[in-house]
Parts: structure tokens; C-alpha cells; sequence
């Protein structure tokens, strides 16, 4: 079956009624299963062979959470969407905490878990488009440190990141501002990313940061254009990391403990954000957030190392939160670190970002500010 599937997952779970139940959704939606009773097994089987998905039943917690957090270590399937099959004992806010990006609850039923799962798929067919590359050649000016207007050339271009040549070595780890034309677009993309990897041949790998909502619906429409004609065929082999250059630039590709402090989830939330002290509210829009912090978009950002508060308000939650602008980027927005000082401020972003990760019709529930 996995030979004539798109998708592959790895289902681990020893419950004779669960996993031929599962099996004929995950078939139905064109993903090839293969099937693990236990979780040492699944283990070995995910250090060699890449998974678009990782179905794991958490009746046994503990050894259930060791693998979600030990598939995140490996080198093929440390992006893989992991989705944790739970009931009454199991703590959702715990599962997510440890990695899962999607739950299904027990007993499971066909309606049920076919909607969740179809959510999923999409999720999975998004994040492997996320994985193809274009080569192009654009002409793009840079900007970091104390450099300005740096000329260098965009050779290959994903959802999460890109290849550039630069004329001259860039500062290792540092963050780049980049403007550049993609071909048949009229908009220019400014963005930030960060810098993964250089040769001496002035190759460098980059990862995006921060992209504003206009930049990256370009982006996106772009890549859109250009990948249609590879989407609904089979993809090619994944390769293991070290043999790409550009290979793990995606947010999800950092190992587990450097994910939970630095990954953001991309969203659309409206926001009112506060100088401290001051109650004259600024109307913006957070579009990524993760634990440590989030990017507010606004043309008006606030300088660095200003005390802010930001109040998002959805269906299920306000939420509150302080902290302080860490990056400004005139005409774009900032970058904001949190300050959580409290178990509930931080359980409330823990919320937050569960609900951004949900599908389109569970997270439609966050109210943007429209009036």
C-alpha cells in the first residue's frame, strides 16, 4: 500500500478494534500505514524511515510521551505531525506540552476521527509542500548588523525558507533583512530570517523569521503558481538532513527542546497592544506566537526594550500578557518577548497556541478585531 500512497504514517497501537478502524480512514484519505504495537518498536522503525504522520496511543503515558519526544530527535521524521490518541486520564494540555500537534479522543469512532483526520491530511500534505524548493534567480538587497543594502541573489526558494548567494561572508547566526521582486509579481517580499548554514563559495541557507502578512501572502501565491503542477503526485524520497544544504530550515526541524523555546505557530489574531502605564491602546494583528513570545504586526512599532501589554480575546479566553519588544522593524512590527510570571499567564499562551494549531474551523473561533 505505502508503495502507491502520497502520505505514509506510523500507527503505534495495540487496540484490535482502534487500528483497522484507523487503518480504513488513513486509506481512504490516501496515506499508507504501517502498523507497531509498542513503542520501542516504532522507535527504530522512525530513526530510518521518514513518516508524514506519527498516530500514537497514549493509554501507556509514559512510554507515549517518550516517543513523541524522541521522534523529534531524529534525523527524518523530527518535523513528522504527531497526532496522540487520549481519553479522560490523559491531560490534553500535557499531551500538546510534549509535542503532539493533533488529539484524537477515545473510544475511537469512525465520524470522529475521519474529521479529525481529514484536518490532519491537510496539515500533512501543506507541511510536505513545505519541503519542495524552486530554483529562481532574483536579485535581493540585504540588510544586517551594521551592513546596509548588501546586494546577493535568491537561488531557491520554500514556505520556510530559502538559498541565497550572498558577495560577501554574513556573521554566523545573525538575522538578515531581506527585500526582493519574485518573477510575474508586482509586490516586493521583505522578510527576516536567520542564517543556518554558509560555504565559501558564498552559498547560504536561511531560515525565515519573521514575515509580514502582505509578504507572505505573495509568497505564498507564488509558491502556490509554481508548485501546482507538483501537487497531488507522488513526492520524491525524503533525504536524510546532512545531505541538503537547505534541508530542516522549517521551524518544525530544530531539535525538541530548542523547538518548545524558539518555534512559532503562524496565526491571524487580532490584538490591542499597550505601552505600560499607558491606556491608549494600539489595533494590530499577532502573526506568529509561540511560548517565549510572539511578532505583533503594525506599522507603528514601538521601540526596543519597551514594556508592552498585549490583550488577544477569542470565544474560550482573554488573555493578558506582558512584555517587551525585542525587535523593531519600522514600517513592519516587533518582535515581543513574554514575561510570564504566573502559572495561568503561561497556561493561557499554552491554550493560545493549542488553538492556532488546530484546523481552520476550530481556530475560526479566534476573534479578529474587525470593528
Amino acid at each position: 500500500m505505502q508503495k502507491t500512497m502520497a502520505l505514509t504514517s506510523l500507527l503505534v497501537c495495540a487496540d484490535a478494534k482502534a487500528v483497522p478502524m484507523l487503518t480504513r480512514i488513513l486509506a481512504g484519505l490516501g496515506i499508507g500505514v504501517e502498523h507497531c504495537d509498542d513503542p520501542p518498536t516504532a522507535l527504530a522503525r522512525l530513526g530510518t524511515q521518514p513518516f508524514d504522520a506519527l498516530l500514537v496511543d497514549c493509554k501507556e503515558e509514559t512510554p507515549a510521551f517518550e516517543l513523541i519526544a524522541s521522534v523529534r530527535k531524529t534525523r527524518v521524521n523530527k518535523a513528522t505531525l504527531v497526532i496522540a490518541m487520549v481519553d479522560g486520564r490523559n491531560r490534553v494540555r500535557d499531551v500538546f506540552a510534549k509535542g503532539a500537534n493533533f488529539v484524537l479522543y477515545k473510544p475511537i469512532s469512525l465520524e470522529r476521527a475521519g474529521a479529525s483526520l481529514r484536518a490532519a491530511h491537510g496539515l500533512m500534505r501543506r507541511e510536505r509542500r513545505r519541503n519542495q524548493r524552486i530554483s529562481l534567480h532574483t536579485n535581493a538587497c540585504l540588510a544586517y548588523a551594521t551592513t546596509e543594502s548588501a546586494p546577493g541573489t535568491v537561488v531557491e526558494l520554500s514556505e520556510s525558507g530559502m538559498g541565497i548567494q550572498a558577495d560577501r561572508k554574513l556573521p554566523p547566526s545573525c538575522k538578515v533583512y531581506f527585500q526582493f521582486a519574485l518573477p510575474g509579481q508586482v509586490s516586493s517580499v521583505r522578510l527576516s530570517g536567520e542564517v543556518m548554514w554558509q560555504d565559501s563559495s558564498g552559498r547560504v541557507g536561511i531560515r525565515f523569521a519573521d514575515v509580514p502578512q502582505t509578504s507572505r501572502r505573495v509568497l505564498n501565491e507564488w509558491l502556490r503558481r509554481n508548485l501546482s503542477h507538483h501537487q497531488d503526485t507522488a513526492p520524491a524520497p525524503a533525504a536524510p538532513a546532512s545531505t541538503s544544504p537547505l534541508a530542516g530550515l522549517g521551524l518544525l526541524a530544530v531539535s525538541n527542546a530548542d523547538r518548545r523555546e524558539r518555534s512559532r505557530h503562524a496565526c491571524r489574531l487580532g490584538a490591542e497592544v499597550y505601552r505600560v502605564g499607558s491606556n491608549v491602546p494600539t489595533r494590530c494583528s499577532l502573526s506568529d506566537i509561540g511560548t517565549g513570545g510572539c511578532y505583533v504586526e503594525t506599522t507603528e512599532p514601538f521601540p526596543s526594550a519597551t514594556a508592552v501589554l498585549i490583550v488577544v480575546r477569542t470565544s474560550d479566553i482573554k488573555l493578558r500578557i506582558q512584555g517587551t519588544v525585542q525587535a523593531m522593524h519600522r514600517g513592519f512590527g516587533m518582535g515581543v518577548s513574554f514575561s510570564l510570571k504566573t502559572t495561568e499567564e503561561r497556561e493561557q499562551v499554552q491554550q493560545l497556541i493549542a488553538l492556532v494549531s488546530q484546523p481552520p474551523e476550530l481556530s475560526s473561533l479566534v476573534e479578529p478585531w474587525t470593528r
